[in-house]
């Protein structure tokens, strides 16, 4: 009796779940050699917030996704050189 789980963080709506499910039972269906009845998938869905990857949440990698990027020294270098040094009219 297949068993498969997965684990996977929140954010999915019921149907990509069921999708996902379907997918699943599908392939080990076809390689398994076992009845459809037999096998089991169970998701477990886990909080952004209890997930870290790099001592760095989900959520916090989210937030930091969605900020505006900051302008650094480099991005702004070539309003330094010369006149039409670096930029294409």
């Amino acid at each position: 009796m297949p068993q498969i789980a997965i684990t996977i963080a929140e954010g999915r709506t019921p149907e990509q779940l069921r999708s996902m499910m379907h997918e699943v039972h599908a392939a080990v269906l076809r390689t398994a050699n076992t009845r459809p009845e037999h096998i089991r998938v169970v998701v477990h869905e886990v909080p952004r917030t209890h997930w870290a990857t790099g001592d760095t949440t989900l959520t916090e990698m989210d937030a930091a996704a969605a900020r505006p990027a900051v302008a650094t020294a480099e991005d702004h270098s070539d309003q330094d050189a010369a006149p039409g040094a670096g930029s294409l009219p």
